[in-house]
C-alpha cells in the first residue's frame, strides 16, 4: 500500500497512556456488577477457565485486529475504512460504528447518572434505616422522576465532554492515567474489607469453586459472548485509540495489558461483590438489583458501612466515566476530521445531540415508559439493537476485514512494526482472524437475534432465572 499522507494529528504520548486509555474503554459497569454473577452461576472457576480460553483464543486478536486498521489508517472509524479501501463500500461499516456509539452512549449515559445519584445518597447517608422494600421503592421513584436522572445524566454528560474537549494527550490520556489505578485502589480496597466479613469464605466459594456440572453449551456460548464484549471489541473505540498510537509502540503487547486490565477488574469485582453477597445471606443472582437495591442494604448492615457505600458508588461512577469517554470520542473524532469541525465545536455539538437524545432514554425507563415500539421502550430497544445486532455484527466485520481484505503484508507491518518485533505468532493470528473468530463470533450473532437457539442445551435452571432477570445487557455495558 502506498505511504499515506495525512495532517498532523494528535496522539497517546506513553504507553502508559495507551493502556489506560484503553483499558477504560473496556472496563465499565458490567464487569463491576455482570460479569461476577454469571460465573458464579455458570460453574465458578470452570467458567473462568473457558472464559479465559476465549480472552486469549478470540478477544485478544480482535482487538490487535482493531488497533492495526486504526494505526494503519491514523484516521476515526469511517475514514479508516476509506484510506485502507477507498474503493469499496467498507466506510459503510465506519459509519455503523459511529451511529452505534452514538446510540450506546446515549442510554449508557442514563445508568452513568444513576452511579451519581447513588454516590450522592451514599454521602448524604440516603440508605440509612431502608429496609430492602424501601431501597426498592427508592430505586423506582427515582427512576419515575424524570428531572432527577436528567439531571445527573446531563452532568455525566458534562464530565465526559469536558475530557474530551481536553483532546487525546491532555484529556484522554490524562485523565485515563488517574481515573484507572484510582479504579484499581479503590476496587482492592474494598475487596480487602469484603473478605475479612464473617463467613466471606462462601461467597469465594460460590465464585471460584469449579463445578463443571453446569457447563452446558449455552454456557459456553456466555463465556464466549462475555470474552467478546467485556474488551470493547466490535464498536470501533479500539480503533479510533489505535489510531492515535505512535508507529513505535508495541500492539502486541499494549493489548495484553489491556486484555489482563479488563479481566483482572473483573474477577476483582466478584471477589469484592460476593463474599459480602454471601456473609449477609443475600441472593446473588439479583441482577441491576444486586447494585441499586442490594448492596446499599448491605452496607448499612456493615460496620463502617457509610464509608463502604461512599468508595463503592465512587467505583462505579469512574468505571462509567471511562467508558463514557471512548463512546463519544468515536463520534468527536469522526466529526473532527470529516466534517472539518474544531475538536471543541465537535465536542459540543456530539455531546448536546446524544444528551437530547439521551433524555428521551432516560424519560423512557420513567414517565415515558408507556411510550413503546413493538412493545419495548426506547432504552430497551437501543440496548437490544446494540448488544444483539450491532456489536457481534461489528466484531465480525472486523475479523473478516483484517484476515481477508487489509492486506497480510499491511497486517503483519503493523503488529510487528514493519519487522523490528519477530511476530512469531503471526501465522496463528491471521488463522483465528480469518476463520475461528468470524465462525465464534457469527454464532453469538445468531443466537442473539434468535436464528438459532442455543437455551434447549439444558442450561440450569437457576441460570434461566438470572437471565429474566437480568435488564441491562452487558453487551454493551462494559
Amino acid at each position: 500500500m502506498a505511504k499515506i499522507d495525512l495532517p498532523k494529528r494528535d496522539s497517546f504520548g506513553s504507553k502508559v497512556g495507551i493502556i489506560a486509555a484503553a483499558a477504560g474503554a473496556a472496563i465499565g459497569l458490567g464487569n463491576i456488577w455482570r460479569f461476577p454473577y454469571v460465573a458464579g452461576e455458570n460453574g465458578g472457576a470452570a467458567f473462568l477457565i473457558i472464559y479465559l480460553s476465549f480472552i486469549v483464543a478470540i478477544g485478544i486478536p480482535i482487538m490487535l485486529a482493531e488497533f492495526s486498521i486504526g494505526r494503519r489508517a491514523q484516521r476515526n472509524t469511517f475514514g479508516a475504512f476509506k484510506i485502507l479501501k477507498p474503493n469499496q463500500p467498507w466506510y459503510i461499516f465506519g459509519l455503523l460504528c459511529v451511529a452505534m456509539a452514538f446510540m450506546i452512549l446515549s442510554y449508557y449515559s442514563t445508568i452513568a447518572g444513576w452511579t451519581l445519584e447513588y454516590l450522592y445518597q451514599a454521602l448524604a447517608n440516603g440508605f440509612s434505616g431502608k429496609s430492602s422494600d424501601q431501597l426498592s421503592g427508592m430505586f423506582s421513584d427515582f427512576q419515575r422522576d424524570g428531572s432527577r436522572p436528567v439531571m445527573w445524566q446531563l452532568i455525566f454528560m458534562f464530565f465526559t465532554a469536558f475530557i474530551i474537549f481536553r483532546g487525546v494527550k491532555n484529556g484522554i490520556e490524562k485523565y485515563t492515567r488517574i481515573l484507572m489505578p484510582l479504579l484499581f485502589v479503590l476496587i482492592v480496597i474494598i475487596c480487602i474489607r469484603s473478605v475479612t466479613l464473617p463467613g466471606a469464605s462462601e461467597g469465594l466459594a460460590f465464585l471460584f469453586y469449579p463445578d463443571f456440572s453446569k457447563i452446558t453449551p449455552m454456557v459456553i456460548l456466555e463465556a464466549l459472548g462475555q470474552a467478546a464484549f467485556s474488551l470493547s471489541i466490535g464498536l470501533g473505540a479500539l480503533i479510533t485509540y489505535g489510531s492515535y498510537i505512535k508507529k513505535k509502540e508495541n500492539l502486541t503487547t499494549s493489548v495484553y495489558a489491556i486484555a489482563t486490565a479488563d479481566t483482572v477488574i473483573a474477577i476483582l469485582a466478584g471477589v469484592a461483590i460476593f463474599p459480602a453477597v454471601f456473609a449477609f445471606n443475600i441472593q446473588p443472582d439479583e441482577g441491576e438489583a444486586l447494585i441499586f437495591i442490594t448492596l446499599p442494604n448491605i452496607f448499612q448492615e456493615m460496620p463502617g458501612g457509610y464509608f463502604w457505600a461512599i468508595l463503592f458508588f465512587t467505583l462505579l461512577a469512574i468505571a462509567a466515566l471511562t467508558s463514557t469517554i471512548s463512546l463519544l470520542e468515536i463520534v468527536v473524532a469522526y466529526v473532527t476530521e470529516e466534517l472539518k469541525i474544531s475538536r471543541r465545536k465537535a465536542t459540543i455539538l456530539s455531546a448536546s445531540a446524544i444528551a437530547l437524545l439521551g433524555i428521551l432514554c432516560t424519560l423512557s425507563q420513567g414517565p415515558m415508559d408507556e411510550l413503546t415500539f413493538f412493545g419495548k421502550n426506547l432504552f430497551t430497544i437501543f440496548d437490544k439493537v446494540t448488544g444483539n445486532i450491532a456489536l457481534p455484527l461489528g466484531a465480525f466485520l472486523i475479523a473478516i476485514f483484517v484476515g481477508w481484505f487489509m492486506g497480510r503484508n499491511n497486517v503483519k507491518d503493523e503488529i510487528t512494526n514493519q519487522g523490528k518485533f519477530k511476530g512469531r505468532l503471526f501465522g496463528v493470528f491471521m488463522f483465528i482472524v480469518k476463520f475461528l473468530a468470524p465462525l465464534a463470533i457469527a454464532i453469538i450473532f445468531l443466537n442473539g437475534i434468535g436464528l438459532i437457539d442455543l437455551s434447549a442445551f439444558s442450561a440450569p435452571a437457576e441460570y434461566e432465572v438470572i437471565q429474566n432477570n437480568v435488564q441491562i445487557s452487558a453487551d454493551t455495558i462494559n
